[in-house]
């Protein structure tokens, strides 16, 4: 998912194995249906299940737990949704090499954040596996969002050597004519599959993520067969945000009540599965899982509903950021605030002080429906999504059907 293809949001929980193994966390852990054990690469799709983990910074921040960051912009694909916009040709204001090192030396003060490097095409960056090593002598965990087409049997043996734990690579239709139609290159779908062929002979463990659209939401099981026969450790479906490319995808949006479907669909899906199953970009599905459970009489906690019993919703300022390629910090890759410039003010100043991310940690600051949710502490609302349909970062989800007790 390069951002582009992009899923760096929040994701994100999305991109890492072993993400909490290294923090010291050797529980058992499950997914899918109640009672089915996970193995420990799949633990890490959770953010917040890690005993050992800090609650806070020593000042009260909420530590960081995943960093998208852009280290490029440039792109070999034309994906109908990217919200980059991304072309092929270089962008002006890229990092260098030793700036780049430079704010991943600060990355450590916000707590133990996980590392995403997305893009644009993170491969397109010569000095990639350079930074990747550096993280890991900071100690951090490090992941890749590439598009899978210019995999080669020669990077993914640096990926493993480096410390890549897990990439995700999006895939939006079950075959070649209705991926590359969306992802704008003929032949990505079979390059996409090459490279996953080359992260497989190196042991990397990879996800698939793919993108809610109308166009492909009668193949969903057909795409979930195809992950699963190629051995992805999990799939993460992404609910279009309409920004950048995906703002001219205005038919390709589906209603809140189809969003409703999907993601009540998916809650009784993934009981048929040992693959760990994700919705991204779709808070509201917290809420569902408890309505459905307590309907059902399940409790929720890690034991019934693995890392899902333990996160939220949206973790744009709270849990998670983006870091672009010229060094604008925000919550998400889908929602251009500008919280502030690691060139001009240090990244862990704008991780505790920002003024967007301190509104997203007070419930208080969110308006309408979302600001009295009983569900807010799990859901929060995708502030990307309320953004590019009304303008307002901090308004209620524009495609939740829910009615809260407590009217607003």
């Amino acid at each position: 998912m390069s951002t582009h293809h992009d899923h760096t949001q929040g994701c994100a929980c999305t991109r890492a194995a072993g993400r909490e193994k290294p923090q010291g966390c050797e529980c058992t852990q499950t997914q899918g249906h109640p009672g089915r054990p996970q193995d420990a690469a799949l633990r890490a799709d959770g953010l917040a299940g890690n005993p050992h983990a800090l609650k806070t910074l020593p000042d009260g921040t909420p530590p960081l737990r995943l960093i998208a960051w852009e280290v490029t912009r440039s792109c070999n694909l034309a994906c109908k949704h990217c919200r980059a916009e991304a072309h092929t040709e270089p962008y002006p204001g890229e990092f260098s090499t030793e700036e780049a090192k430079a704010l991943i030396d600060t990355f450590p003060e916000t707590g133990s954040p996980i590392i995403i490097f997305t893009g644009g095409e993170p491969l397109m960056r010569p000095d990639i596996f350079e930074l990747v090593a550096h993280a890991r002598s900071k100690g951090l965990r490090s992941v890749m969002a590439p598009n899978g087409t210019l995999i080669t049997p020669e990077n993914a043996r640096r990926m493993k050597e480096t410390g890549i734990a897990r990439c995700s690579i999006s895939i939006d239709g079950a075959e070649s004519a209705s991926h590359d139609a969306f992802r704008g290159v003929p032949g990505a779908f079979e390059a996409a599959m090459r490279g996953i062929a080359c992260l497989k002979a190196e042991g990397i463990e990879f996800q698939i993520n793919t993108t809610v659209t109308k166009s492909n939401l009668g193949h969903f099981k057909e795409i979930f067969t195809l992950a699963q026969r190629l051995g992805a450790a999990a799939w993460h479906i992404f609910l279009l945000v309409p920004m950048g490319r995906a703002a001219g995808l205005a038919e390709e949006v589906i209603t809140a009540r189809e969003y409703e479907e999907v993601l009540n669909w998916f809650y009784d899906f993934r009981k048929t599965t040992s693959m760990h199953l994700k919705a991204t970009c779709a808070p509201h599905y917290y809420r569902i899982m408890r309505q459905r459970a307590r309907a059902e009489g399940l409790a929720v906690t890690p034991e019934s509903f693995g890392m899902d019993a333990l996160t939220r919703g949206c973790l744009g300022g709270t849990g998670f950021c983006f870091i672009s390629h010229t060094g604008q910090v925000q919550p998400c890759g889908y929602l251009e605030l500008d919280c502030g410039n690691v060139r001009t003010t240090p990244f862990p100043e704008i991780w505790r002080s920002s003024k967007h991310f301190l509104e997203f940690r007070t419930p208080a600051d969110y308006q309408g429906k979302c600001g009295v949710c009983e569900y807010h502490k799990v859901c929060g609302g995708c502030r990307a999504r309320a953004h590019s349909l009304t303008g307002n970062h901090l308004a209620q989800e524009p495609l939740c059907t829910y009615t809260p007790k407590k009217r607003s």
